[in-house]
């Protein structure tokens, strides 16, 4: 994974389109966590709050909340990437993230769907502003989260 410099105008697209669907995030959320298992079905079994449940996944509080959460996650970091100069994300820390990924087995294809999956959720939630341009500059602020994620991929450090 090839990870380029966050340009002032991809900073500008991704501020521009993410204040646009910043109300919309919970519903845009599981729009993209229902597109990503289309694609692999098998990947909602990595969510033990699906697995454990007999709640239809679109009537799940705790989905919900996961997708919102993941989604804005993304979106955040996106924009704070070229003022931080790296990749930030506020309600957890890239260490956690990344070992939850690594005990969830999460693996190269699944990034790549769930970005494919978070590309389309964008174009189709604003698509007045939709470009090759904006979609250039949300792919590689994504981009620069999986590949931070991926580095912190290892089993939990256990305490002393």
């Amino acid at each position: 994974l090839v990870v380029k410099a966050f340009t002032e105008e991809q900073e500008a697209l991704v501020v521009k389109s993410w204040n646009a669907m910043k109300d919309s995030a919970p519903e845009l959320g599981l729009k993209c966590f229902f597109r990503a298992v289309e694609i692999i079905p098998t990947a909602q079994k990595m969510f033990s709050f699906l697995r454990d449940s007999d709640v239809p996944p679109e009537k799940n509080l705790k989905l919900t909340a996961h997708a919102s959460n993941v989604f804005s996650i993304i979106c955040e970091s996106a924009v704070n990437l070229r003022k931080a100069g790296k990749v930030t994300v506020k309600s957890s820390n890239l260490k956690h993230l990344g070992e939850v990924h690594f005990k969830h087995g999460a693996i190269d294809e699944h990034f790549e769907v769930v970005r494919f999956a978070f590309l389309e959720t964008i174009r189709d939630a604003v698509p007045e502003m939709w470009s090759a341009e904006m979609k250039e500059a949300w792919k590689e602020a994504y981009d620069h989260l999986a590949a931070a994620i991926k580095e912190q991929m290892k089993p939990p450090t256990p305490l002393p």
